[in-house]
């Protein structure tokens, strides 16, 4: 097989730099019976180093001909490749204590960060490489100008740690942006949590859909509900003042008025 073009329809960019390749298995640390899931393995310059300390890999793959050549360089026994969109996988048949890793495109990180919320309890950490305008956003604070919408409800769920930058040369061809790498540990069973889980993210959706403007007026007909001095907010906040545990308590607060409404 000849070279493999960087497909843009796939948002691959390859990494390269063998630094940064050995510093990514560094902090990931795998233990040879470690169950680990990289999401798309491009020419394989994680799954190598990992497949050297693992007995097993599992990769999720779109590109048809790279899923082939990596079925072609190593074993079954040590590789299996699911060829699939990864936002179409279905992650609980893949077992418990999951360590799941990869060089995420920046075309579907957001989507598939939300999605994997939903299987948090079967994960035991997540090491991933993003824009890094997309990891300023999973770690900001509350009066950080990058916390949004996804810092929220990854804070409610992850703890989660920016570990290192990583420059476009690293990468074939170069992207136009800066990487990060980011660990995102779940948080445990007894983590502060809302009643409603559904609740909690049309709240965080509806409050982040109008960040410049007072909660107010950025939550619409539920703004009229809300005994602003019993959840200890003021009404003429901004969503991006509002801490993860206040935006829990807004939602459970909620909760009941809604449902009446």
């Amino acid at each position: 097989m000849g070279i493999h073009q960087a497909r843009k329809r796939f948002g691959q960019n390859f990494l390269v730099d063998l630094s940064v390749i050995d510093q990514i298995v560094r902090v990931i640390d795998p233990n040879a019976l470690d169950r680990v899931l990289e999401i798309g393995p491009g020419q394989a310059a994680l799954t190598a180093p990992l497949l050297a300390r693992l007995n097993h890999l599992t990769v999720i793959e779109i590109d048809r001909d790279l899923a082939q050549r990596l079925r072609n360089r190593f074993p079954d026994t040590q590789l299996t490749v699911l060829e699939a969109d990864v936002l179409n996988v279905d992650f609980s048949p893949l077992g418990s204590s999951l360590r799941v890793v990869g060089n995420l495109p920046y075309n579907i990180s957001s989507p598939l960060l939300f999605k994997l919320i939903d299987y948090a309890d079967q994960i035991k950490d997540q090491h991933f490489m993003l824009q890094k305008e997309v990891v300023d956003r999973m770690v900001a604070v509350p009066g950080d100008p990058h916390y949004s919408r996804l810092s929220v409800m990854l804070q409610a769920r992850y703890a989660m740690t920016r570990l290192f930058d990583v420059p476009p040369t690293a990468f074939e061809p170069p992207p136009k942006v800066v990487s990060a790498i980011v660990r995102m540990v779940p948080l445990p069973h007894d983590r502060l949590r809302p009643q409603d889980e559904g609740m909690f993210s049309a709240l965080v959706a509806r409050a982040f859909g109008q960040r410049r403007k007072m909660l107010r007026r950025s939550l619409g007909d539920w703004a009229p509900l809300v005994d602003w001095g019993f959840v200890g907010i003021a009404e003429t906040a901004r969503p991006e003042a509002l801490s993860v545990a206040q935006f829990i308590a807004l939602a459970d607060y909620l909760l009941p008025q809604v449902k009446n409404q």
